[in-house]
C-alpha cells in the first residue's frame, strides 16, 4: 500500500510523512531541499500541474488544500487507483466562513466516489512564529493590538496525528473531524507561556490596528490573510464576517479520536523554542 503526501515539507505534511510507515510519497516541488528518514521517497510534484503528479501505484492520498486544480488532481488521482483522500481543510468550513478556498477541495473530493475524510483545523499556532518571532528576536516585543484577545491555537502535531490516524485506519470514510485545538487562551496568556519557556519577560508593542498590519505585512505576510487575523476583513476578503457569539468550543474530535487531550500552547512553545531564539 502506497500513501502519497502532498505538501510535504509544509508545517504538517512533514510530520504526517514522519509519522507513517511502510510504502510513503513524499511529494514537492523541491525534492533536493527535503529531509526524511530513510525509507521515505521523496518524490518532484506540483499541484499546479496534476498531470505530472506521481499517482502511479498510490491507494491513499494526503491532500493539502489547493483550490486552482482540486479537481483534476482528485480526477487524476482517482482514476490512477487511489482509493482514500484525506484532506487538510479547514474549521472556516464547518461555520461557513470559507466557501470559495476549502469548500471547494472538499466537494470535489467528495464527488469523487472515493472514501474520504476531512480534516477540519482552526487556528494554526504555528502561525505566531512568523507573526511575533521576528520582533521577540529583536528586542523581546509582540505586536498585536489587543492583548486581551482569546485565541485558540492548535498545535500542528495534533492534526497530524489525526491524518496519520486515519490514514492506517478503517471507520474514518464519509467524516470531517474538527480540530479546534484546547481551551481559548489570551494572546497575553500565551506570551506569558512563551516567556516561561524563553526565561524572559515579553511585553506587546502599543499599536494601533493599522500599524500591527503594516507591521505583519512588513514581515511577509499577505495582506488578505493579515486583515482576517486583525478582523479588518472576511475570511476571503472583504467586510469582516460577523462571529457573533461565537465561543471558541472545544471540538471532542481530537480527544475522541487519539485518547488524550490536545496539547496546550505551552507545549507547542516548548517544542518551538528554537524559532524564537535563533538569529
Amino acid at each position: 500500500m502506497t500513501i502519497l503526501v502532498t505538501g510535504a515539507t509544509g508545517n504538517v505534511g512533514r510530520l504526517v510523512v514522519r509519522g507513517l510507515t511502510g510504502d510513503v510519497r513524499a511529494m514537492t516541488r523541491h525534492p533536493e531541499k527535503a529531509s526524511f528518514p530513510a525509507g521515505v521517497k521523496v518524490v518532484h510534484g506540483d499541484l499546479d500541474d496534476p498531470d505530472g503528479i506521481p499517482f502511479d501505484g498510490v491507494e491513499k492520498l494526503y491532500l493539502f488544500v489547493h483550490p486552482p486544480t482540486a479537481a483534476e488532481v482528485v480526477e487524476r488521482a482517482v482514476k490512477a487507483g487511489v482509493r482514500r483522500i484525506v484532506t487538510l481543510s479547514s474549521g472556516a468550513v464547518t461555520y461557513g466562513y470559507d466557501t470559495g478556498h476549502h469548500l471547494p477541495v472538499e466537494q470535489a473530493v467528495e464527488a469523487s466516489g472515493v472514501e474520504w475524510t476531512h480534516l477540519r483545523p482552526g487556528e494554526f499556532a504555528v502561525n505566531k512564529i512568523d507573526l511575533w518571532a521576528p520582533s521577540i528576536r529583536a528586542d523581546g516585543t509582540i505586536v498585536h493590538p489587543n492583548p486581551d484577545e482569546f485565541g485558540q491555537p492548535i498545535h500542528e502535531a495534533d492534526i497530524a496525528d489525526v491524518a496519520i490516524k486515519v490514514l492506517r485506519e478503517d471507520g474514518h470514510a464519509g467524516k470531517a473531524y474538527n480540530l479546534s485545538g484546547p481551551a481559548r487562551r489570551t494572546q497575553r496568556q500565551m506570551a506569558r507561556d512563551l516567556g516561561e519557556v524563553l526565561g524572559r519577560e515579553l511585553r506587546f508593542r502599543d499599536v494601533t490596528v493599522d500599524e500591527a498590519l503594516a507591521y505583519y505585512v512588513s514581515v511577509g505576510w499577505p495582506e488578505e490573510i493579515a486583515r482576517y487575523v486583525l478582523g479588518l476583513g472576511g475570511y476571503e476578503g472583504g467586510e469582516p464576517d460577523d462571529f457573533g457569539d461565537y465561543e471558541f468550543v472545544v471540538s471532542p474530535d481530537y480527544e475522541n479520536l487519539m485518547g488524550r487531550p490536545y496539547r496546550t500552547f505551552a507545549q507547542w512553545a516548548h517544542d518551538h523554542r528554537a524559532d524564537f531564539t535563533a538569529g
